[in-house]
């Protein structure tokens, strides 16, 4: 997964945020905006987008963006920030079994989440299905057992980057048309008929959708929220291939060669390049 853009209504308070809460920093000023991460790996891209209204919580759009940390320090360190940051952002915590995860919500209503993934031989499957739950995971306690002076010295040294995205759509089944029919992507496991998990090369999830609260919800219009979703491919005949299928499918894509942009049935914008 690549870069989330985010339409913002207020680019100074947002930057703010990802700045301070998060410890992104700019990697580049362009396309209108900010790029905002760690080293030269961009995380969020923010566009300004005024005029725009925020989008209700019933509509289809983005659920979180997860930013994956390498160790449970380099974590700590970020959960600790954005807790002081803004206490009331903090929405939850849990141990899915694959990996340890906090949830935040940023100033405009877009949610977060920082996360770890546990060594891939401790995860379980069934089947194709991988094992999740929700664990109780004390965010006290995890901050008293892995924060350390030295992770938040060097918060900003940290690899961190785009680990899955999480969208809210209308429903589950074309949501897993879309994503894994034609796609492309695999079917990792499922939520009680209310959330989807997909990937690549056997990793728990790249991507996610859910109906938590959007179910029925019909194509979105154009509001504050996701503008984008980057997924990096290992090259330019995987676009060729994917174009195909969209075209098969019924789905219009642009094609520039270098990149495909198209969008998913709630008029979530999807761009596939070559990483």
């Amino acid at each position: 997964m690549g870069t989330v853009m985010l339409k913002v209504g207020d680019l100074k308070m947002m930057s703010k945020y990802y700045q301070t809460a998060l410890g992104l920093d700019v990697v580049a000023e362009q396309d209108g905006g900010l790029y905002l991460g760690r080293g030269a790996t961009p995380v969020v891209h923010l566009a300004p987008a005024a005029g725009l209204q925020l989008p209700s919580r019933g509509e289809a759009g983005l659920f979180h963006t997860a930013i994956l940390f390498k160790d449970q320090p380099s974590l700590a360190a970020t959960v600790a920030t954005a807790a002081n940051f803004e206490p009331q952002a903090f929405v939850g915590s849990a141990d899915h079994l694959v990996s340890e995860a906090f949830y935040f919500t940023d100033p405009e209503g877009n949610g977060i989440e920082l996360y770890f993934d546990k060594p891939r031989e401790s995860w379980k499957w069934d089947g194709a299905n991988v094992v999740m739950d929700n664990v109780a995971l004390p965010p006290q306690q995890y901050l008293n057992d892995h924060l350390s002076e030295a992770s938040l010295e060097n918060q900003r040294q940290a690899d961190a980057g785009v680990g899955h995205v999480h969208l809210q759509v209308g429903d589950v089944a074309t949501a897993e048309d879309f994503y894994v029919k034609t796609l492309g992507f695999e079917r990792t496991a499922g939520w009680h008929g209310q959330a989807l998990f997909v990937s690549a090369g056997g990793y728990h999830h790249h991507m996610a959708m859910n109906v938590w609260n959007s179910r029925g919800a019909g194509p979105r219009k154009d509001t504050l929220g996701l503008g984008e979703v980057l997924i990096e491919v290992p090259a330019s005949d995987d676009l060729g291939a994917l174009a195909d299928r969209l075209k098969v499918a019924g789905y219009a894509s642009h094609h520039t060669g270098a990149e495909l942009r198209f969008e998913d049935p709630w008029k979530n914008q999807i761009r596939v390049a070559v990483r």
